[in-house]
């Protein structure tokens, strides 16, 4: 099924004029509810829904972009809004505590059995803004309903039946390479607020990955797996070797190599969690067909994306 299907030019709205989330999603909302009668049932309660879930967690997705939704019990409907702003508004994307501008609405108003509908139309929403710049560009600048619903169909973005690594991947980590050192590493580890990176080689393939294990381990004396009290360190002299390098070293011969870390970008869902709860792996990194770095996910994607919708 092509994304382009769920999509109603009556429920696309290029003149926004809200200056709050708040007031985009009553906005939207209302402007629905006077062209659909089982929105317009449900129009209190739908606003209350997808309020409450934007102030839990922010649905600012970057790029422009946020996906504010919400599942109403007996709604027994699906419906995707797309509404362009006047003017962007600030929104914190979900769950970084960084703020994006928001130029670009997808509002989604579901049933609560439809859950898998809400995760593969965010995925598609996902691969305009990460796969499809120029159609991200046009349609903020479009003022023709019509007109954006026939972007969107020439772009031929296909919805599939399946939850799979490529709906709940994060696209947007760049990928660290052999010739970074471990300063730019630790302070990247530090900013983005994530344990570990992707390694990839000049051409985007998967090497493995670099950790705060990998860090930590490269400061610590060989010799101190064969002791038994280390009380007798000085304070920062387990790491003085790390203190020294951190600037020239890199990350070529300590990255992590494990095949159990790589997975290809159609793996089914149940697939991914079986990998992270019966393995212990906490980062799962997505491949291409090719074998290119294509993305990440995180024990964290598949709460927020799958089990919170």
């Amino acid at each position: 099924m092509k994304f382009s299907s769920y999509l109603d030019p009556q429920f696309i709205f290029t003149d926004l004029k809200g200056t709050t989330p708040e007031e985009i999603i009553k906005e939207m909302v209302g402007r629905i509810a006077e062209k659909d009668k089982k929105v317009s049932e449900f129009k209190e309660e739908i606003i209350s829904s997808v309020i409450k879930r934007e102030r839990e967690i922010s649905t600012g997705m970057g790029n422009g972009i946020a996906i504010p939704h919400a599942r109403i019990e007996k709604f027994d409907d699906f419906i995707v809004s797309i509404g362009v702003l006047e003017e962007p508004i600030e929104v914190e994307i979900a769950a970084t505590n960084k703020l994006d501008n928001v130029k670009l609405v997808f509002l989604i108003v579901s049933d609560v059995l439809k859950n898998k509908n809400i995760l593969k139309v965010m995925s598609a929403v996902s691969r305009i803004a990460t796969k499809h710049k120029d159609l991200l560009a046009k349609i903020k600048e479009e003022k023709r309903p019509a007109k954006i619903v026939s972007y969107i169909q020439e772009s031929n973005i296909e919805i599939d039946h399946r939850i799979t690594a490529e709906d709940v991947l994060s696209p947007d980590i760049r990928p660290a390479l052999l010739t970074n050192t471990l300063g730019e590493i630790a302070k990247r580890l530090i900013l983005e607020q994530t344990s570990g990176l992707p390694v990839v080689d000049e051409n985007g393939y998967f090497l493995g990955e670099i950790t705060e294990r990998e860090l930590i381990d490269f400061g610590m004396p060989d010799y101190l797996s064969l002791m038994g009290d280390l009380n007798f360190l000085t304070v920062g002299e387990p790491f003085e070797e790390y203190l020294v390098n951190e600037s020239t070293t890199t990350i070529e011969k300590l990255y992590r190599k494990d095949e159990n870390i790589k997975i290809d970008k159609k793996t089914p869902i149940m697939e991914i969690c079986f990998i992270m709860v019966k393995k212990g792996v906490t980062r799962l990194y997505v491949l291409d067909d090719e074998g290119k770095y294509y993305g990440m996910i995180k024990r964290s994607d598949i709460i927020k994306k799958v089990l919170h919708i």
